[in-house]
């Protein structure tokens, strides 16, 4: 029998034309798939690509020995690439924050920022807990007792400032005295030496007395609040505050058209950033033998909680594949990898969720800038274990009192850590006062802060992008509830239509019973005169 073959739909005899055609058109189609991909994904194969050259681009230039100018030339481009996400954060964060803010009721804004921050705190929590475990189990301290800063030829680094202060430092932060000023500045306590007197002897006594002092960087914290709450202020206006919340929008999505461009130049700042600091690292060898375990277990850490816990916490809530959820933020990742800051990340992370995982506008905009500020999982996990490190190091015993005081600091300093200049390290300085260790071998955490803090930010970026496919899962199955009940509603308003509509007819078309209602209205000897 012959052989048939299909052509839009139409069975046609076999022949080697028509094969050729088919041929073509598969093979043209498996063009355009490919070609498809590509267009998709440009900008995630173009990142990736860059961190990789930049790898090689380091290793080669390394061997170059370049001058402390020269390497500053040659980090140029990575350096534009972080002052390019930088000048994009104020006006990202506050518009954002304000347009959310103002585009939910206030019953869902409460809401959803209650849920939002259970889920900070809780995988904070789930986070500081990995971190002391990883510690006790693997003991990066053990051993090391002879390492220090003067073997290691680094400079020694130690912080006097009291736990209390710090506290009170990002409570001040949250409200800041000069908006303005909080764009470029945030409090910080100094202390002073204060005469109060003599002694006996005639020596004069003194005393350390707080002073509120203003130190360089941004006070995040303090407009995020102020942005949240402008927002629902906004909203409240109602009708005469339609206008601003306009404004706020429109500057909106004008900073994201402004990200969409900056986003293009991210594969080849990265390559830079990435070759840069290759080429400026001194003895890696002696860092990672001194302190590999303590590398290691920062690492396995971020790698526990961000490739398995995180993604658990996603599914329980969700029933989706949090794995299918996260290949759309490859780009974001990178970027928090090769920059190490949750804030630079924080445009490429809202324009990919919205984008590639289609998450709600008003609910990215919302939590994304706060997540980026106050939710910091992989910076709890690596500064729990080096406090046990630290404590291990200087051979002293951790009681159950000093584990649950680690765990509760670093859950709420690392929910503040953006309040506090310097990061990480001096996050880990308050907890290290908090259980009474000494914090000279803090330039230990510095010495390697460069390595680990590259998969603390991806965890921090990652729990916040899984918290916004939470919370608009959340959101979601909310408007599915509200829909269905106001569908039943209108279907009992319908019935009773009908009910009210059937009642009149009768009325309308029954003597007996018209004459029964206005008998009823009658005296009791109608009454019974009807009946």
């Amino acid at each position: 029998m012959e052989k048939k073959s299909e052509i839009n739909g139409h069975a046609m005899p076999s022949s080697a034309s028509t094969d050729r055609i088919l041929e073509k058109s598969a093979r043209r189609s498996c063009r355009e798939k490919l070609l498809e991909f590509l267009r998709k994904n440009l900008l995630v194969i173009m990142t990736v690509s860059g961190v990789l050259v930049g790898v090689g681009l380091g290793m080669i230039v390394r061997n170059m020995d370049l001058s402390k100018a020269q390497m500053t030339y040659f980090a140029f481009p990575g350096e534009m690439l972080l002052r390019m996400l930088k000048m994009i954060i104020l006006p990202l964060v506050v518009c954002s924050l304000v347009s959310g803010a103002a585009s939910l009721d206030t019953r869902s804004l409460g809401k959803l920022g209650g849920i939002a921050v259970t889920y900070f705190l809780v995988t904070t929590l789930i986070a500081s807990c990995i971190g002391v475990a990883l510690a006790f189990i693997i003991k990066p301290g053990v051993g090391a007792g002879a390492l220090n800063t003067n073997s290691l030829g680094l400079e020694s680094l130690s912080n006097n400032k009291e736990t209390t202060d710090s506290f009170l430092d990002l409570a001040r932060n949250l409200f800041p005295s000069n908006l303005v000023a909080a764009a470029f500045r945030s409090h910080v306590t100094d202390y002073k030496m204060v005469a109060v007197g003599n002694d006996t002897n005639g020596t004069i006594l003194y005393q350390k007395v707080p002073v509120g002092t203003e130190t360089d960087g941004m006070n995040i914290l303090g407009l995020v609040l102020f942005a949240m709450v402008f927002g629902v202020a906004l909203r409240k206006l109602g009708d005469e505050g339609e206008e601003l919340i306009r404004f706020f929008n429109a500057f909106n999505e004008a900073t994201m058209v402004l990200v969409s461009w900056i986003m293009w130049y991210i594969p080849f700042g990265i390559m830079f950033l990435v070759g840069s600091k290759i080429v400026e690292m001194e003895d890696v060898v002696l860092l990672v033998t001194s302190l590999g375990k303590y590398i290691f277990a920062s690492i396995l850490g971020h790698i526990i909680h961000g490739g398995i816990v995180l993604p658990l916490i996603y599914f329980g809530f969700t029933r989706k594949n949090p794995f299918s959820f996260l290949s759309g933020l490859i780009t974001p990742f990178t970027t928090a990898f090769a920059t190490c800051s949750s804030s630079a990340t924080l445009p490429s992370m809202i324009k990919c969720v919205e984008e590639n995982n289609g998450v709600d506008k008003r609910i990215s905009r919302f939590i994304l800038p706060i997540g980026a500020t106050v939710n910091m999982d992989g910076a709890a996990i690596f500064q729990c274990i080096a406090a046990v490190f630290i404590a291990q190091l200087n051979n002293t015993e951790l009681n159950a009192g000093q584990i649950f005081t680690i765990l509760v600091t670093a859950t709420a300093s690392s929910v503040g850590a953006a309040g506090i200049p310097a990061g990480g390290i001096i996050t880990i300085a308050i907890i290290l006062e908090a259980i009474g260790l000494p914090t000279n071998d803090l330039s230990l955490m510095l010495a390697v802060d460069w390595i680990v803090d590259r998969t603390t930010t991806v965890v921090n970026v990652e729990g916040d992008a899984l918290g916004a496919g939470i919370l608009h899962h959340i959101n979601q199955q909310e408007m599915k509830k509200q829909q269905e009940e106001q569908q039943q509603e209108g279907e009992l308003a319908e019935v009773r239509v009908e009910a009210v509509a059937n009642a009149q007819a009768e009325e309308e078309t029954s003597p007996l019973v018209t004459h029964q209602t206005k008998a009823l209205g009658a005296t009791p000897e109608a009454i019974e005169s009807v009946l």
